[in-house]
């Protein structure tokens, strides 16, 4: 199987597979999905009873219009910035599983009176600024007069297998690559195919219907029906355009390099034990 990195941005990537098998393109999809850990909230403390605040002096009720357990499933869903070359999973640390550390933990803190609207940018990290929430926009929970919050949050590794809140990508999806072919000879440039086509694929130059964007196909053949005898589309089964965007806990890049060093570990293992039955 060999990769080419076609666009690689900070949160999406495509690439170009060639000489592979679709369960090997289905697998690295699969590993994309469900193997790559991130950090993400697990445990959330409430702070019942009045809460003040330093700036004016106000103080409310530790309450707001939805129920705990709403604003802790939302907390869970916010992208935390994850560096794999640090953290670790907590039952990989040394000290008890019901503990934690700066290796295994990152802890934040979510303190806001009313009337305001909480977002994933009022989310203070006690590690360090560098793991706010590169998203801060993202919208918790709307307080009126008289009510607060004021929550302490930590974050731990997790894979998408466990739940979809330590799921790193999303929209990771492979088709075959499409091949359109034109035939000029029985081409009347009625530019019909250009017009049916709803990926762009077609294109008038100079008066004359060209393939422009063959990439763009996504073999729904609406071309062929409309044309026929000008127009053929036909994929390669070892070739695949391969896509994927990630939360912006990871970047693109990170997230594709560990999905394939995770891959060749698997691999390596399965070799092993295969050869130790013989």
């Amino acid at each position: 199987m060999q990769i080419d990195v076609l666009e690689m941005e900070e949160t999406k990537a495509k690439l170009l597979i060639y000489d592979a098998d679709p369960f090997l393109v289905n697998t690295l999809r699969r590993t994309l999905i469900s193997d790559i850990p991130k950090m993400a909230i697990e445990e959330v403390d409430f702070h019942l009873g009045p809460i003040g605040t330093s700036d004016d002096g106000r103080v409310a009720d530790g309450s707001s219009p939805l129920f705990d357990e709403i604003i802790a499933h939302r907390l869970g869903l916010i992208p935390i910035p994850t560096d794999l070359k640090i953290f670790k999973f907590r039952s990989e640390c040394d000290h008890p599983p019901e503990e934690s550390c700066p290796l295994c933990t990152l802890t934040y803190v979510l303190h806001k009176v009313g009337p305001c609207t909480v977002y994933s940018g009022d989310m203070e990290p006690i590690n360090g600024a560098e793991y706010k929430p590169k998203d801060e926009l993202i919208p918790i929970v709307e307080l009126s007069e008289g009510q607060a919050v004021y929550i302490t949050a930590n974050a731990v590794l997790g894979t998408g297998k466990e739940h979809s809140k330590w799921q790193v990508t999303s929209g990771v999806g492979y088709k075959y690559y499409p091949m359109v072919y034109l035939d000029d000879s029985n081409c009347s440039d009625c530019k019909k195919c250009i017009e049916v086509c709803p990926k762009e694929v077609f294109e008038e130059i100079d008066g004359k219907v060209v393939v422009k964007n063959p990439e763009n196909c996504s073999l729904c053949n609406a071309c062929v029906e409309e044309c026929p005898d000008a127009v053929r589309v036909e994929s390669d089964p070892t070739k695949f355009l391969f896509r994927f965007e990630t939360d912006g806990s990871l970047s693109a890049e990170e997230t594709l390099k560990y999905a394939l060093e995770h891959l060749a570990e698997r691999f390596e293992a399965l070799r092993e034990n295969v050869s130790d039955l013989k």
